[in-house]
């Protein structure tokens, strides 16, 4: 086993890497803006892994593998369509490979936060959902021990499925469908106020504006159907949420939890499944994506 592990977490605005130790406890962290173009993004992600060197004293050789996470469709190292990124297609395995001396492993950023989640969870539990509640809406799945990516790699891609019909328009095209409710973009572009973002939003909620606290209800009721699924056609044992909107707290997981509440009332079989009893909120001062980057061979290959 390696002294160290390395992983990197490529985000929107940030490249976050951390160093573990064998045990998986984090001994450095650094965090560095994120540079735009495949240019910018492997000359980002070089320089955060230099600093995070630097402060835990080791170097990348030090580490058996290093792995990153990175919006986007991976695929055997390439990373295409990061649009947020300005990245069309890059195989940033390769490039960063040889800039560190090591192999480099390298997946869908959402994958890459469920084990780290899973890694925190630390109960023992084999068959889990990270449901990241962010700008988008996705789950990364863990079944059986293993990361689950499916045919095409489209495990988790939950945010397209349909809830309403009868719903507004969201970023994909199709009417009502759960990112639509319960994301960042879908609450600001619920709200339709340019310039402003899903916190403007539940600002005003809290300020009683009726418009916004419907728009937080359809929030809330969004993840409550987002875990539904996640445990009806896979049963996990338990539904992590993590991503930018947790920062919302109790209100978002006891609100989450009063809908499923609603829903077993009327039904026996629901009620049997104690879906509101298998959430939890990630700890948000945890760096999950990076943690479980670093963790991606060692653990899931």
């Amino acid at each position: 086993m390696s002294a160290v592990r390395i992983g990197v977490d490529i985000g929107g605005t940030k490249v976050d890497a951390v160093v573990l130790d064998p045990g998986g406890d984090i001994v450095a962290r650094h965090r560095v803006p994120v540079r735009m173009g495949d240019d910018g993004v492997v000359g980002s992600a070089r320089d955060a892994v230099s600093h995070v060197c630097d402060i835990a004293g080791v170097t990348a050789s030090d580490a058996g593998a290093i792995g990153v996470g990175v919006p986007g469709a991976v695929t055997g190292g390439v990373v295409r369509h990061a649009l947020n990124l300005g990245v069309t297609e890059l195989d940033l395995s390769s490039q960063l490979s040889a800039a560190w001396g090591v192999p480099v492993h390298v997946e869908n950023d959402v994958n890459a936060a469920a084990i780290g989640a899973w890694h925190l969870l630390g109960d023992g539990r084999t068959s889990v959902a990270y449901l990241n509640v962010g700008t988008g809406l996705a789950a990364g799945i863990i079944l059986d021990g293993r990361l689950w990516r499916g045919a095409r790699g489209a495990a988790g891609e939950i945010g397209h499925i349909g809830i309403d019909p009868a719903g507004p328009v969201g970023a994909d095209g199709l009417r009502g469908g759960l990112e639509t409710y319960a994301s960042g973009s879908g609450v600001a572009l619920q709200w339709g106020r340019e310039g402003q973002a899903a916190v403007e939003v539940l600002r005003a909620a809290q300020d009683g504006d009726v418009r916004a606290r419907e728009i937080r209800e359809r929030l809330l009721g969004g993840v409550a159907h987002a875990a539904r699924i996640l445990i009806l056609t896979l049963d996990v044992a338990h539904v992590m949420l993590g991503g930018g909107l947790t920062g919302m707290g109790a209100e978002l997981l006891d609100g989450a939890r009063e809908v499923i509440r609603e829903w077993e009332e009327a039904s026996a079989f629901l009620a049997s499944l104690e879906i509101g009893s298998r959430l939890s909120l990630v700890p948000g001062d945890q760096p999950v994506a990076a943690i479980g980057a670093a963790m991606l061979e060692v653990d899931h290959g």
